[in-house]
């Protein structure tokens, strides 16, 4: 399936994945202005099932990835740099995994190598946060808007399945042999500990832990995690 994409700027393609429940056009802008000026062509899809893709939201990542195939072939891009966060982070991490020809670079935050000892509980919270969400009207109207006629809260739901996670493609990293750069805020523990372990596991890849963010860097400090960022790709 052929992605909805948000496109900005000249050069070297950098695709930029949104976090799950956001989509293209409400991530990443500032990135996008950043890269744009910096001679990058800024690529920023809706993964399916968010705002104007569409798709069914079984096997979501096998699906995700193959989507993110079909769209680069569509708008004629042979390789890209390429960066995401949380279920973005995991699209574009199994992304250069299956296809690595395509990719110049790796960027992902948000992402875990294996199954914390506490995910039972972890799923738990999750669920409480999405009841609590759910019942916002404020936060529901933005949604129902941002999604258009896609079921915004079942996706969400998926999200929280004991097996949505895949911890064992997450988890293999051995045979990446492209630049990669696992890029964290400091106030997810679970999170930087996570960047260590990827070090551990292919000490290729590079790892920064930004002050004063958690889970969504790259919003919550956006112009240390570009100028970050960009400096890994300068070095790609």
């Amino acid at each position: 399936m052929i992605l909805h994409t948000y496109v900005s700027g000249e050069g070297e393609p950098l695709v930029l994945i949104h976090s799950g429940g956001m989509t293209g056009d409400t991530e990443y802008s500032e990135q996008s202005e950043f890269f744009s000026s910096k001679n990058f062509k800024v690529i920023r899809p809706d993964l399916r099932g968010h705002g104007k893709s569409g798709g069914e939201i079984d096997h979501y990542f096998v699906r995700c990835v193959q989507d993110l195939k079909e769209t680069l072939n569509h708008l004629g891009i042979d390789q890209c740099h390429i960066a995401g966060v949380s279920v973005g982070g995991i699209t574009a991490l199994l992304f250069a995994k299956e296809y690595p020809e395509k990719v110049k670079s790796l960027c992902f935050s948000g992402v875990l190598p294996k199954e914390p000892v506490n995910w039972a509980e972890l799923l738990i919270e999750e669920a409480e946060h999405y009841e609590h969400l759910f019942a916002n009207e404020e936060a529901v109207a933005f949604l129902n808007e941002t999604h258009g006629k896609n079921d915004w809260k079942s996706l969400m739901q998926s999200f929280n399945e004991a097996d949505f996670y895949p911890f064992h493609a997450t988890g293999d990293v051995s045979g990446i042999e492209i630049p990669v750069f696992c890029l964290v805020g400091e106030n997810q523990e679970l999170e930087v500990e996570a960047a260590v372990a990827y070090k551990q596991l292919h000490s290729a890849i590079h790892i920064a832990v930004i002050p004063f963010a958690g889970h969504l860097v790259h919003r919550e400090q956006p112009d240390l995690y570009s100028q970050t960022l960009h400096a890994f790709l300068k070095n790609s």
